[in-house]
C-alpha cells in the first residue's frame, strides 16, 4: 500500500512535521512526491519508519540510527529480533523492579522484614539479566563463561555502598565523555585520561580481576558493536570513539 504523509503520521502515531523533517536530513526519504507536492510513502518507507522508531525507543539518537540503516551489512530480521532481546530485557527488569517494590511495601506494612542486601538485589539482578539480554553472547564468547559467571557474583555480593559507587561512576563516566567531546578535547589529554581512570574503577566493581589488554578489548567493542555504541553515542556523537582511544592510550 502507499500512504500521503498524513495517513502514515497517523497511523505511526507522529506528527507530518516530524517526517518532513526525517525527510530533510535524509533519514526517510518519501517513495515519490505527486506534481501537487504531497510526499507518497510506499512499504519499504513504512518499514524503515518502524525501525527508527523502535531505535528512538531505546534512546538511540538520528545521526546514529541513520549509520546503521545505511550500512552494507545492516540485517532487518536481525535487527527486529534484537529490539525483542532488548524488550525482554526491558520486562524482565521491570519485574524484578515491581517484586522488589512489592516487598518493600510489605515491610512497611508489617508482614515481611527485608535484609538490607535485599533491597538492592533487584536493581543488581536487573541489571545483570539486562546485560545478558543485550550482550550475553558476544561477551561470553571474548571472556569465558568463567569470568562472566564471576562478574556476575560479585555483582550481587556488592554492598550497598559499592553498589552505589558503581552507579555514580557509570553516569559521571557518561556525563564527562559528552562534555569532553562536545568540548573537542583530546582522549590522550588530562580528561581523557581522567575518564579512563574513572572506567577502571568501574570495571574494578564486577571484574574478578584486571588486565590492561582486556580494558582495551572492552573498549574496543564500545565501536565495534553498535549497541555499544548507541549506549554511548545517544545523546552526543563520537563519545564510543573517545572513549576506546582514551582507554588505548591508558593502556599502552
Amino acid at each position: 500500500m502507499e500512504y500521503r504523509i498524513q495517513e502514515l503520521a497517523a497511523m505511526a502515531g507522529i506528527s507530518t512535521r516530524t517526517l518532513r523533517y526525517y525527510d530533510q536530513i535524509d533519514l526517510l526519504k518519501p517513495l515519490r512526491t505527486t506534481p501537487a507536492g504531497y510526499r507518497v510513502y510506499g512499504q519499504a518507507e513504512v518499514d524503515r519508519l518502524q525501525q527508527i522508531l523502535f531505535y528512538r525507543e531505546f534512546g538511540v539518537e538520528l545521526k546514529s540510527i541513520a549509520a546503521l540503516l545505511a550500512r552494507e551489512d545492516y540485517d532487518r530480521r536481525e535487527a527486529l529480533l534484537s529490539h525483542r532481546r532488548a524488550l525482554l530485557a526491558e520486562r524482565s527488569r521491570l519485574s524484578r523492579l515491581i517484586r522488589n517494590l512489592d516487598k518493600t511495601i510489605q515491610e512497611t506494612e508489617g508482614t515481611t522484614i527485608m535484609k538490607d542486601r535485599e533491597r538492592f538485589d533487584g536493581f543488581k539482578k536487573a541489571l545483570i539479566q539486562e546485560n545478558e539480554e543485550k550482550y550475553g553472547a558476544e561477551v561470553r564468547e571474548k571472556y569465558g563463561d568463567k569470568s562472566i559467571d564471576e562478574s556476575n557474583r560479585k555483582m550481587m555480593n556488592l554492598t550497598e555502598e559499592q553498589y552505589a559507587r558503581l552507579q555514580a561512576l557509570a553516569a559521571e563516566i557518561k556525563s564527562r565523555l559528552e562534555a569532553a567531546v562536545t568540548e573537542g578535547a583530546d582522549p590522550a589529554g588530562e580528561e581523557g585520561q581522567a575518564i579512563a581512570v574513572l572506567h577502571k574503577e568501574w570495571l574494578t566493581f564486577t571484574w574478578p580481576s584486571y588486565s590492561k589488554e582486556a580494558h582495551a578489548g572492552l573498549a574496543q567493542m564500545y565501536v565495534d558493536d553498535e549497541r555499544f555504541t548507541a549506549y554511548y553515542d545517544n545523546q552526543v556523537s563520537g563519545c564510543a570513539r573517545f572513549i576506546r582511544d582514551a582507554v588505548k592510550t591508558f593502556t599502552s
